[in-house]
């Protein structure tokens, strides 16, 4: 299959040696570095017909996230983080808010397991908005609609080809694509990457992998904040390691990984999430991407667990929804 190589060329890439930019197919379909991702329909009604195992340790778990009710931050000038359930954050870094993948109610069919951290504290307060990717957990329309009406001035930031998508929401001219290994310059040296990730996209019937997912990679002089996305485990973690050996806090996805055999491609389970941090060489470890919504078959609690037993207790820190973590 012959294979283009893209990127916005309005932006600069600093990639691997040799790197070309995000591979695309001959179909206009992205593709992961290693391993193509291949709907398969058969192991998805296999998956769904067949009997969870843990069926009734589901049943049982009565674990539920902590949510914390906060005030917004006095110290608008320190640094920090909320995380907002699920892969949601806001990040302050330099003066600038910066707002990921913000789902602040249901996403879509799937139901909250959690109760919903109201987002009034981020109205004027968000600069910069990143998406990773298109799937309705990460890019909710009601959420992105919420944000925008109380922060008309942002900038939307996403992969290849999401303006399409979101072209009913945000203006063209306020909205900026990026391929893999690609960044945005901001004032007071400020940068915002976006990274590889092993995983696929898709929003309707017809257009699976035609725009571009990854992660976010936000620093400056002094503090970096990775956001892994939605990923495979897959030697790009160690990749990014190489081309930033200085990540302060990593933000890593542990559920929605079970059953492995069908999950394994798009999402980690805590220990090759633990694998890829140590990959990473970073400073810190927080848990994303589990507890909110019931996507897969573990329990909503076993996720938590399981980190607890893979990793460095030295390195993790755990936070609850809407608690602040000062950097």
């Amino acid at each position: 299959m012959k294979i283009e190589f893209k990127s916005n060329l309005e932006l600069k890439t600093f990639g691997p040696k040799g790197w070309k930019g995000t591979p695309q197919d001959s179909k206009g379909c992205f593709v992961n570095l290693n391993h193509p991702f291949e709907p398969d329909l058969g192991k998805l009604i296999r998956w769904q017909t067949q009997k969870n195992p843990q069926s009734n340790e589901k049943k049982a778990d009565t674990w539920h996230l902590h949510v914390v009710d906060n005030p917004f931050p006095k110290e608008e000038q320190a640094d920090y983080m909320v995380w907002l359930g699920h892969s949601s954050f806001f990040l302050q870094l330099a003066g600038k808010g910066f707002l990921i993948d913000p789902v602040f109610g249901n996403a879509t069919v799937v139901q909250r397991k959690t109760s919903a951290y109201h987002p009034d504290f981020l109205k004027g307060r968000v600069d910069y908005l990143l998406l990773s990717h298109d799937h309705r957990d990460h890019c909710d329309t009601p959420s992105l609609k919420w944000v925008l009406a109380h922060n008309p001035a942002l900038t939307l930031v996403s992969g290849l080809n999401m303006k399409p998508l979101l072209s009913s929401i945000f203006k063209q001219n306020t909205m900026v694509e990026m391929g893999w290994y690609q960044v945005i310059q901001l004032p007071g040296n400020v940068e915002i990457w976006f990274l590889p990730s092993r995983h696929w996209s898709r929003r309707g019937l017809l257009d699976t992998n035609k725009r571009l997912w990854g992660g976010f990679l936000i620093r400056n002089l002094d503090r970096s904040v990775y956001f892994m996305g939605d990923s495979g485990y897959d030697d790009h973690f160690q990749a990014i390691g190489t081309i930033f050996p200085k990540i302060d806090w990593a933000l890593m996805g542990i559920g929605a990984y079970s059953p492995e055999w069908f999950m394994h491609p798009s999402h980690m389970s805590p220990e090759e999430s633990w694998k890829a941090f140590q990959d990473l060489n970073a400073g810190q470890f927080f848990p994303m991407h589990y507890g909110t919504f019931d996507l897969s078959d573990e329990p909503l609690s076993e996720p938590l667990n399981r980190i607890h037993l893979a990793a460095d207790s030295q390195k993790l820190r755990v936070g609850g929804i809407g608690e602040i973590i000062r950097f």
